[in-house]
């Protein structure tokens, strides 16, 4: 193993023990690796203190058991690059671990990433930043990307987040940003291509996984298609897993499978509004369990947070004209699912008068309200207010299916429909409240 491909930080004068700075010394190495047309960045066991690190072609920063990275919590160690943020280009602080335009590059071991994110947290909540948060890890226009086995913690906003790359897997990786960390995202695939995240636990103070496609003034307008999401377990989020709002360039062909979902603040969340545009269409949702969530599956087309939210586009509950810059949601499938001391209702789904949300199917579903549930929102949207122990709400919808649906706990009816048309129920349980 100890080839001319093998690049030891402690061979590039790296030091252990989390005081010294090593930023040159792992720089030295991915030079060298560069160099010899790539190589394994090794790290050992040990605490390595670092500013951002950039990743060349062909390049695996491997973390040995017992290996730390810890990076600086010094602003002006992280030079300013023009990339995107939330769906927008802009100036932002480069990120922490970085790749533009690479191939074949990774992240693995069974080491430690910490991103000492805390006192950008009180920075950006004082207001005190002049450009955006470093992303923990975020690679932009790779081709073949891995990400395996590491742990990350304390990002400073969001963890992991491929731009415009194809052939991306992240696997068997833990993420741990505490709850009241904001916009602390777990994975946030972001116009990307085929798209693998398996066997992964994240417990973040955001969405744990959100599925974007950039805003309406990003440029390339790209999708975010096949994307397979397995195996993982998803604690305090904002959402188990959530598309948009960010989804100007489409979603598509999304697989969501064999998770659980626990204390999540909404389960499967699909969100945008006027002015976005774009689809999201062909998601298939099975084999979940959820517990103590506000609500299990929100799809709406009136998302009010954000630069532009208070718009009166956003809130106006009117019929208007579609055009390029109308969503659109449309074949979405859940199946097999189970949600537990739910709060605020068992669905909502709310599309625009002009542009309903469509072919929704909800198969071998079994829901059970929390007893003394608070009120809360089930969405982000102005004038609605907080509910509790609802069932399905559906406003602006067309073609949805209810089969073998199973609701207890609930207070008043079990689906309450506005504007709906073509709702078809069948094998369905309703419990006294």
């Amino acid at each position: 193993m100890l080839t001319n491909r093998f690049f030891d930080i402690t061979a590039f004068g790296a030091a252990p023990g989390g005081e010294a700075p090593c930023t040159q010394a792992f720089a030295s190495a991915v030079a060298a690796a560069a160099t010899a047309g790539g190589g394994t960045i090794y790290v050992p066991a040990g605490v390595f203190l670092t500013g951002p690190i950039r990743f060349t072609d062909n390049m695996t920063l491997y973390l040995e058991t017992g290996a730390r990275i810890v990076f600086s919590r010094d602003p002006a160690e992280y030079p300013i690059v023009r990339m995107r943020w939330e769906g927008a280009e802009c100036d932002c602080h480069m990120p922490q671990l970085f790749g533009e335009g690479l191939r074949n590059i990774a992240v693995a071991g069974r080491g430690e990433i910490d991103g000492q994110g805390e006192p950008w947290w009180k920075l950006h909540r004082e207001r005190r930043l002049a450009y955006p948060r470093p992303r923990l890890l975020s690679f932009v226009g790779c081709r073949h990307v891995l990400i395996e086995g590491v742990q990350l913690i304390n990002s400073p906003s969001w963890t992991i987040n491929p731009i415009l790359c194809e052939d991306v897997t992240v696997d068997k990786v833990t993420i741990v940003n505490q709850p009241d960390s904001p916009n602390t995202d777990g994975i946030n695939p972001e116009s990307c291509r085929n798209v693998r995240i398996s066997n992964c636990h994240i417990d973040v103070g955001d969405d744990c996984i959100a599925i974007k496609a950039g805003r309406e003034n990003c440029l390339p307008r790209a999708a975010c298609e096949n994307i397979t999401i397995s195996n993982c377990t998803m604690v305090h989020g904002h959402g188990g897993v959530v598309i948009g709002s960010e989804m100007s360039g489409d979603v598509r062909n999304v697989v969501i499978a064999n998770c659980i979902f626990e204390s999540t603040d909404r389960g499967i969340r699909i969100k945008s509004r006027r002015g976005r545009g774009g689809v999201v269409e062909d998601v298939r949702v099975s084999n979940i369990i959820m517990r103590n969530v506000i609500c299990p599956f929100v799809l709406h087309l009136y998302y009010n947070c954000g630069e532009g939210g208070c718009a009166e586009a956003v809130w106006d509950k009117k019929q208007r004209p579609v055009t390029a810059a109308t969503p659109a949601i449309r074949r979405i499938h859940f199946s097999d699912i189970t949600a537990g001391e739910v709060r605020a209702a068992a669905g909502f789904i709310y599309g625009l008068p002009e542009m309903p949300i469509e072919q929704i199917t909800f198969d071998h579903i079994s829901v059970r309200m929390a007893a003394d549930a608070p009120p809360a929102l089930p969405a982000m949207m102005s004038d609605l207010e907080p509910m509790s122990r609802q069932g399905f709400i559906c406003c602006n919808v067309r073609d949805v299916s209810f089969s073998g649906i199973s609701i207890s706990g609930q207070e008043g009816p079990a689906y309450r429909l506005e504007n709906a048309r073509g709702i078809e129920w069948e094998g369905s349980e309703v419990g006294e409240a």
